[in-house]
């Protein structure tokens, strides 16, 4: 396992870390606790050490077993839902609606009691709206986290597949990480959020590097899910069909260097903005084929100028 630092907070973390949302159960269906468990501890056992989850994944329960077997120096970091519950943020909606102060201060303290820890590493929004940089809302709040010892370092999770949408609160020095959709397919971080974050020494974490699972080559149009896994609707009417073709075109372009999953890996390690790179694991085979791509490290110049034709605008979350 390789590490690298995560911006300017000085944390050293797995450039290969564990996303938790999936063993939260819920919206994601078909692993049970055991499971889950045994694959956090292989984790843990092959050297990652950085764990993202969020209070609303399993409504807790992803951040209490994350809490009943991370050891303490392991750095965990989670999210505090919008209260409206509105997943991404919509514009003209205040933040008073989104992310009142006392809001946000009891969400942290519902997440330190399910994680069983006296301080969070890394606090972040769930959702952000540009709308919302001059508020002092969430500003003071996270101060006051800061300030009392129950948070260490803030960040935000940006909208999905709107990178641009938190430039303007990189530049403003106020959080230390971002969380942002970068894969093969959405590239769309790469011009302005990257280099910026970069400039101003912050933070990135690399969510959804395998578009939940369209990058792992598995996916079929005829590929089903467990009834009331969020994937039914990711996945729904002709975007099995897409993803298909898509894929087919990646394969072909990529035959001779290795499994498509690890190659979709190592192209977010290949870039040097990324802290650390959280796909979803809920089995100890994906945790030991994922780590395996930290040990692989960046991509060679010439796979990675193949894989820039194959990005791919599309909002499956919509």
């Amino acid at each position: 396992m390789k590490y690298r630092t995560l911006g300017r907070t000085g944390i050293e973390v797995s450039d290969i870390g564990y996303g938790a949302w999936g063993i939260g159960g819920g919206m994601w269906q078909g692993a049970s606790d055991d499971e889950s468990i045994a694959a956090l501890q292989r984790a843990l056992a092959l050297g990652l050490n950085f764990i993202d989850t969020a209070l609303v994944y399993g409504d807790g329960h992803s951040e209490q077993l994350v809490g009943r077997i991370a050891p303490k120096p392991v750095t965990i970091a989670t999210k505090i839902p919008p209260k409206n519950f509105l997943w991404p943020a919509r514009p003209g909606i205040p933040v008073e609606q989104t992310f009142p102060y006392d809001w946000i201060i009891s969400s942290t303290e519902k997440s330190l009691k399910n994680l069983g820890r006296e301080r969070i590493d890394l606090q972040q929004l769930h959702v952000w709206n540009p709308e919302w940089i001059d508020s002092e809302i969430w500003r003071r709040a996270f101060e006051d986290l800061k300030e009392s010892g129950k948070v260490r370092f803030v960040g935000v999770s940006i909208n999905d597949h709107q990178p641009d949408s938190a430039l303007e609160l990189v530049r403003t020095g106020l959080i230390d990480s971002v969380q942002v959709i970068y894969n093969i397919f959405d590239q769309s971080p790469e011009p302005r959020l990257m280099p910026l974050c970069r400039e101003m020494d912050i933070g990135v974490l690399a969510r959804v590097p395998l578009d939940e699972g369209a990058l792992t080559g598995k996916i079929t149009e005829h590929t089903t899910f467990p009834e009331g896994d969020f994937r039914n609707r990711y996945f729904r009417g002709e975007r099995k069909r897409e993803v298909v073709r898509h894929v087919a075109a990646l394969e072909k372009d990529l035959e001779g260097f290795g499994s498509l999953a690890e190659i979709a890996l190592r192209f977010c390690l290949s870039n040097l903005a990324v802290s650390s790179v959280i796909p979803g694991m809920r089995t100890v085979r994906n945790v030991e084929l994922n780590v395996a791509a930290s040990d692989a490290g960046p991509l060679p110049l010439d796979l990675q100028a193949i894989l820039k034709k194959h990005a791919w605008e599309k909002n499956f979350y919509s």
